[in-house]
């Protein structure tokens, strides 16, 4: 006989550890202008260690209406979402209800935002410490982490529309 199994998914903020955010703009296929992509992920560093923060991090994120190792979600078809980015004097802000992230942009990442109107995110669930701020991150060690199958199925993708205060 088996009994039901209930997923509890509580964690705590300081489970997470530090979130961090890294962008990029590149070229999009269909020719039109760059595309502003985001990378979300933590450091590893939360009060119960790097697997508990994984797991928090995919609690986090599948509360906030992002799932795990799917296509990604398009706020603009999904009302409701309570995912937000602000991009306002050089800054993306991006919001969840369980957590709040700033991104110091670079021009030509704030050109692509704005052009296309919204940014491509990538919610890590795993975490990356190589990333953390103040350390140097070179195109390979991005392109590592970001590009390594095992991550991109288990993070959690998005398109949001870009919103400012002008």
């Amino acid at each position: 006989m088996t009994s039901p199994q209930t997923a509890t998914d509580t964690f705590t903020q300081a489970q997470l550890g530090t979130i961090s955010l890294i962008g990029w703009s590149g070229e999009h296929p269909d020719g039109g202008p760059d595309v502003a992509f985001l990378l979300v992920y933590s450091l590893g560093d939360g009060a119960e260690g790097p697997a508990t923060g994984e797991t928090a991090m995919r609690a986090s994120l599948e509360r906030s209406g992002l799932p795990v190792g799917t296509g990604p979600v398009y706020a603009a078809e999904t009302p409701g979402l309570p995912v937000k980015l602000l991009v306002h004097a050089g800054q993306a802000v991006l919001t969840l209800p369980h957590f709040t992230a700033q991104y110091p942009a670079p021009a030509e990442w704030l050109t692509a935002a704005e052009h296309r109107g919204e940014v491509n995110i990538m919610f890590a669930t795993r975490p990356w410490p190589e990333g953390a701020p103040g350390r140097p991150v070179g195109e390979d060690l991005l392109r590592a982490f970001a590009g390594d199958p095992n991550v991109i199925m288990t993070s959690a993708h998005c398109v949001l529309p870009v919103r400012s205060l002008g």
